[in-house]
């Protein structure tokens, strides 16, 4: 008898979790303001500004594995980036790093601390394994927001997000506190790309889940921290790190990292209600390895997408450009790629050769003089026995309120790099 009342109960259980779920995140009456949509798409100016384009290292540590970085553009012009840095991935040294650009020196300061698995566990009282995956972005309140993933058992399938803010544009941060995104265990939400802000103050931010089955969604935050609603991008076992890009006010498109077996390609999904409800994705042309893009909107009315265009590896990291269809697209730039066009690995002494150029042709005056010491310490990180290998992935993409467009991304697994250039620029390559 305690054996059958105990397989009712689990049987009972799952469709009444199934109903809980949908009617906790369901809200179809809830009015959705609309997209804050920036101006920063203007074209004024672009024909009288010289063409612009930099490269600098954003983080400057010489050991550590750092990954799954992004930016948000300040009042003042300046940035401020940040990542995460460890021994590994998932290793439970992993810190929440960043770093600020000064635009008149174009330089990146020293790194800063900003939240770790100790700092993280004592505010939320919870016991804290690993973090990983920050977002930064700079609300239209000015106020700073840090978004953050921190798993306390198993896998990324475990994780949660974590939110800080700063209304000092960084010198002072709140504790961090968990978002509650779903009543099962409030497991298995991570975030990765940019949020997008609401005209009434709220924050989208694009998420997505890798617990029984990998799909996308749009959580809706309150300007205090809270989440008060979400919708379903994308359903399934298949995308993962939605892209989202306002298009105006009510129209926005988000494109998805592809984690399935079947096209190989970015999808694409659109909203007409402003986040509140998705179309069915469906894939587009540029291939997608199982790995991570961004997009921005351009003067133009299209989109600017930087990703591995490829079927295998990431070993190219390419900036392109389509039509608001999504239709026709047009490779512009590779931003970072392997010299060998397929991506196999090199030996050591011709490896240390090639990245020693590229790390002084992006490294600066500031950070030019670790060069030596980078590269004695190089095949530790990047060097296997098979060989030694390009990777550049992760991108994340911002158009700052002075007309520059910003990508920082993970540069062999050893820096983040950041890029940038202006619509003039943009105008040369299209």
């Amino acid at each position: 008898m305690r054996l059958k009342n105990i397989f009712l109960s689990s049987a009972l259980f799952v469709p009444i979790f199934a109903v809980f779920t949908a009617a906790w995140w369901l809200h179809p009456d809830r009015p959705v303001s609309g997209f804050s949509f920036s101006a920063a798409v203007d074209q004024q100016g672009v024909s009288v500004q010289a063409p612009f384009y930099r490269s600098r290292f954003a983080s400057s540590d010489l050991e550590e594995f750092v990954h799954a970085s992004s930016v948000t553009a300040l009042p003042d012009g300046d940035l401020m980036a940040v990542w995460f840095a460890g021994s590994r991935e998932g290793a439970a040294d992993v810190q929440v790093r960043g770093a600020r650009y000064d635009t008149e020196t174009a330089e990146w300061g020293d790194e800063l601390v900003l939240a770790t698995r100790e700092s993280t566990q004592s505010a939320t009282q919870k016991y804290i394994r690993k973090l990983g995956n920050p977002v930064i972005a700079l609300a239209p309140d000015n106020r700073l927001w840090l978004f953050y993933v921190s798993v306390s058992v198993g896998g990324w399938a475990g994780s949660a997000i974590n939110a800080m803010h700063s209304d000092d544009l960084g010198k002072k941060w709140s504790a961090p506190q968990q978002l509650i995104t779903t009543p099962f265990l409030n497991i298995s939400t991570l975030v990765r790309n940019a949020p997008i802000f609401h005209q009434d103050g709220t924050i989208g931010l694009p998420v997505y889940h890798e617990f029984l089955g990998k799909f996308a969604e749009y959580l809706y935050i309150s300007p205090t921290g809270n989440v008060i609603d979400k919708s379903r991008i994308s359903k399934g076992k298949h995308s993962l790190q939605p892209t989202v890009v306002p298009m105006d006010e009510r129209n926005a498109v988000a494109m998805l990292r592809y984690a399935g077996d079947t096209f190989h390609k970015v999808l694409a999904s659109r909203t007409e209600d402003a986040g509140q409800t998705w179309s069915e994705p469906y894939p587009l042309d540029p291939a997608n390895p199982n790995s991570s893009l961004a997009a921005v909107a351009t003067p133009n009315s299209g989109l600017l997408v930087a990703l591995n265009d490829l079927k295998d590896g990431r070993f190219r990291l390419r900036l392109m450009s389509t039509d608001s269809s999504l239709d026709f697209w047009k490779p512009l730039i590779n931003l970072d790629e392997s010299p060998d066009p397929e991506g196999n690995p090199f030996n050591a002494e011709a490896y240390r050769e090639i990245i020693g150029d590229k790390f002084r042709l992006s490294s600066g005056p500031r950070r030019e003089i670790l060069a030596d010491e980078f590269l004695v310490n190089l095949d530790q990180r990047v060097c296997e026995d098979t060989g030694c290998n390009f990777e550049y992935e992760y991108p994340y993409f911002i158009k700052s309120d002075d007309g520059l467009y910003h990508i920082v991304y993970s540069w062999n697994n050893t820096f983040i790099k950041h890029v940038s250039f202006n619509d003039a620029w943009l105008e040369e390559q299209l």
